[in-house]
């Protein structure tokens, strides 16, 4: 008989689904409010779990139909690994990261003299992470993300800042502020699955007969940025050249 075999197949599916559904609202929930980041991890961890759960039993119901030498079930059972390998991915990779990236939020493209927070400075005194850069990150930056470097253009300052802006705008960044004399834009980033808010700024000041672009991305949370702030650098500036 299959019967069992399809049960196992079809619930692994079924929990494979709810896990996805638990992994999705975790990051929504925590951006429109309705609980604090522990709890969205909490989900995360859960839904790892349930997903990895969902997975095995599908595996299972294969080694049950090549025992039994019966294929019934065998197309769900790979269809419950699919969905629950691909759901507990999502968690695995975000660890994954969370562990093998620098445990910093404040990249910057010159972290001598890195760019200063004017206009958002008074909103990210609001927040753990602050407006000041932490010179402690240098190091931990270098040997990280080792590439990240400011943009040298042949472009006039006002030229490359005229550029910066639109590329800013593409990006969907809400502009704090502008100020084509100062050379600086300075603007927020909201990630769309969990809505945490990474602050950027960005100076252009002249260099020879070009100017030069540095840029510091920065996470409100005093937590580690998965990367995604050395990305947000690394994907502009090359959107720039």
């Amino acid at each position: 008989m299959t019967g069992f075999q399809k049960f196992l197949a079809g619930l692994g599916i079924l929990i494979g689904l709810i896990a996805g559904g638990a992994i999705g609202v975790a990051g929504i929930g925590h951006k429109y409010g309705a609980w604090p980041f522990p709890t969205a991890r909490m989900l995360l961890e859960y839904g790892f779990y349930a997903a990895a759960g969902a997975a095995t039993l599908g595996v299972l119901a294969i080694l049950l139909a090549l025992v039994r030498q019966k294929g019934g079930g065998v197309f769900s059972a790979f269809l419950a690994i699919a969905i629950g390998g691909g759901v507990a991915y999502v968690p695995w990779s975000m660890h994954n990261k969370e562990q093998t990236l620098p445990a910093i939020h404040d990249i910057s493209t010159d972290t001598a003299d890195p760019p200063a927070f004017v206009a958002l400075a008074n909103e990210r005194k609001n927040f753990a992470a602050g407006a000041d850069y932490d010179p402690a990150n240098a190091a931990k930056q270098k040997a990280g993300y080792p590439a990240i470097a400011p943009l040298v253009s042949p472009l006039t300052p006002e030229a490359l800042f005229a550029r910066a802006l639109v590329e800013a705008g593409k990006q969907g960044w809400q502009i704090a502020a502008k100020e084509s004399e100062q050379g600086r834009i300075e603007a927020t980033a909201v990630s769309p699955w969990f809505g945490f808010k990474d602050d950027v700024v960005i100076r252009i000041v002249p260099d020879g007969t070009g100017a030069r672009l540095d840029m510091r991305s920065a996470a409100r949370a005093d937590m580690s940025d998965l990367g995604s702030n050395a990305e947000r650098i690394t994907a502009f500036i090359a959107a720039m050249k």
